[in-house]
């Protein structure tokens, strides 16, 4: 009797993450006939297609569920017997699986490269995407951290503040409104915004604060990361709203110039998230409090 594999699983699980056979490939480093060769066995094994072609779209089929869901269990048990076995070993030998959304980059780059320096022997893996990526790997438990703005509520996760985000409306240093104190909301009326994708913490922030004033902004263009809008900002396509933490050397050369407007800097906040069911590896728990006591020494500086 033939039996199921460990990388079988992996392979599924890309295939049902994607949903797609070549973005799996490409995931995996894999050819696209060696990731469908594998699913096939694992039909073969099961006895039922786990995944079924509509026009151009791939679903999982209620089979492909049931495997899928048995795949993620198995990996998180796999997942805990490394933590368990890093305990044993000790922390210097052990590796910090880390997600940030793009946003945030800035920061825990600064946050990752001084625990680095503190413990060289650490193996850091660290992903960089957006918000609903960061939360799927938290889900999936294929991270031990993640550092993000914005948290949903009644997702199983634990979230810890650590440090403030303050959020101002950026524009190219040549804008009529450089240099003029107390903006007023309504002086924006006529500006156009590039902002992040739906979904984006800093774009529900700002949706937040204009709604609250009665305002109605005009969008111009729709970005997926912040070094597109900064760009886009300097070319005079219009003003963006982003994380002050993020424009250290685009204000540092003048490129970008902040704009006084009142009711800004909108004061958001950044969080130290993981599932609460997660048992962190002594390297994760290290991170951790390496990363609310820098924290903590950016609040009294």
């Amino acid at each position: 009797m033939r039996r199921l594999t460990l990388r079988q699983f992996k392979v599924f699980e890309a295939v049902a993450r994607q949903l797609s056979f070549s973005k799996a490939a490409a995931e995996l480093h894999l050819s696209q006939p060696a990731v469908s060769m594998q699913v096939k066995g694992l039909e073969a094994i099961v006895g039922l297609p786990l995944t079924e072609q509509l026009g151009k779209k791939i679903f999982l089929t209620e089979a492909g569920r049931e495997v899928l869901h048995a795949s993620q269990r198995i990996t998180a048990q796999l997942n805990d017997l490394q933590t368990n076995l890093a305990q044993l070993r000790g922390m210097d030998s052990g590796q910090l699986n880390i997600a940030v959304t793009s946003t945030a980059n800035a920061v825990a780059t600064g946050i990752l490269a001084q625990f680095r320096g503190r413990h060289p022997q650490v193996s850091i893996h660290l992903a960089v995407s957006n918000r609903e990526s960061v939360l799927n790997q938290l889900a999936a438990n294929r991270i031990d951290l993640a550092i993000m703005g914005q948290v949903p509520e009644r997702l199983g996760l634990e979230a810890i503040r650590f440090m403030d985000n303050p959020l101002v409306i950026i524009a190219p240093p040549e804008h009529r409104l450089v240099g003029k104190k107390n903006i007023s909301v309504e002086d924006l009326a006529a500006e156009s915004f590039l902002v992040r994708e739906a979904g984006s913490g800093t774009r529900g922030a700002m949706e937040r604060f204009f709604a609250a004033k009665g305002l109605e902004i005009r969008t111009s263009m729709e970005m997926s990361s912040n070094e597109a809008i900064k760009q886009a900002v300097q070319a005079g396509l219009g003003l963006g709203i982003l994380s002050l933490q993020t424009l250290e050397m685009e204000l540092a050369l003048q490129r970008l110039a902040v704009l006084a407007v009142e009711g800004f800097p909108i004061m958001r906040h950044w969080y130290l998230v993981h599932r609460a069911d997660k048992r962190l590896s002594p390297v994760a728990l290290a991170f951790k409090q390496f990363v609310l006591a820098a924290g903590k020494t950016a609040v009294t500086e």
